[in-house]
């Protein structure tokens, strides 16, 4: 089992290996009923400060192929 903080997430850069682009910045996690990660809220935006939560999108927890040391690796079309 893995320990992961909030802030250990939000510290990694998120990539798409569909299109190798940097999707964005976490900046809030969903969880379950069970107490486990569904999904991740990410902020398109330029920043994770930003206060538009229009550019907001969620990425579900299957979604993720990797988390490694400085980086999250998803697959999403």
């Amino acid at each position: 089992m893995i320990n992961l903080r909030l802030s250990d997430l939000q510290s990694k850069k998120i990539i798409n290996i569909v299109s190798g682009s940097n999707f964005g910045n976490i900046v809030d996690v969903i969880i379950d009923d069970k107490g486990k990660i569904d999904s991740l809220l990410i902020d398109q935006g330029k920043s994770i400060f930003s206060l538009n939560r229009e550019s907001d999108s969620m990425i579900e927890w299957s979604q993720i192929v990797k988390i490694g040391e400085d980086v999250i690796l998803i697959k999403k079309d």
